[in-house]
């Protein structure tokens, strides 16, 4: 029997973007017949996301599209846990709803768990020959210290931290008490990753097609203060 990975999508007001992000999900064909499964959770839009999503999935009855809908907006974290519980497939990769990760790489990142190397892959922005854009100077050194901090409380030597693309074996992030409820997400999940007993981290990597702030990018340094505080309450003061 083919297993099945769970793609999931976080969105929030991207109504412009969220058909074109689905049409390159849907054009991937992924390796050792691995089916997809697509779980859309809608953290409470303001624009027409929903109808966006609505008008796509009646355009693809052939695509399996689950959809979610928050009634109150509560974050990025949140609309991942949703997603999470509602997964049913073998594995989870969690897709943005920008046009800042290509899916076609879901196959880059699955090869070492299918070779039986790894429990979780993480897709790293700051490794291998990829294409990369070149945005902000701060945001980059912010990610680097964000990850060298994570790395001193969990020993692991990771380069991309705060990377959208972590695939896991889906009954080990389902495992997990999440709580974080916007960007603390990353840390969070990282943190409580990292203490599974003979847990298999390995690390690939991957395009990135950033997004300006004209362009809809949506993260402040705000959310890296609360980074850095997730990093030191789920290492230190939440084990």
């Amino acid at each position: 029997m083919n297993k099945t990975l769970s793609i999931v999508i976080p969105a929030y007001n991207e109504e412009r973007t969220i058909h074109r992000i689905l049409d390159k999900v849907k054009a991937v064909e992924l390796i050792a017949g691995i089916q997809k499964e697509i779980i859309i959770t809608n953290d409470c839009s303001k624009d027409d996301t929903e109808g966006a999503i609505r008008r796509y999935m009646d355009a693809n009855p052939d695509l399996n599209i689950q959809y979610q809908r928050h009634e109150v907006n509560q974050g990025k974290g949140a609309a991942l846990h949703t997603g999470i519980r509602f997964a049913s497939g073998d594995y989870i990769i969690i897709q943005d709803a920008d046009l800042e990760y290509d899916p076609q790489e879901y196959n880059i990142l699955l090869r070492p768990i299918l070779d039986g190397y790894a429990d979780v892959v993480y897709g790293s922005r700051f490794m291998g020959g990829r294409p990369h854009r070149i945005l902000f100077f701060w945001h980059s050194i912010g990610n680097k210290f964000l990850t060298t901090l994570s790395n001193v409380f969990t020993n692991l030597n990771l380069t991309d931290m705060e990377t959208c693309y972590k695939l896991f074996h889906s009954d080990l992030v389902k495992g997990l008490k999440l709580k974080e409820n916007r960007f603390g997400f990353e840390p969070e999940v990282t943190a409580k990753i990292s203490r599974i007993p003979e847990i298999r981290i390995y690390e690939v990597g991957i395009s990135y097609y950033g997004r300006s702030y004209a362009e809809g990018k949506k993260i402040g340094w705000k959310d890296g203060f609360r980074a850095i505080y997730c990093i030191l309450k789920y290492n230190l003061w939440s084990k």
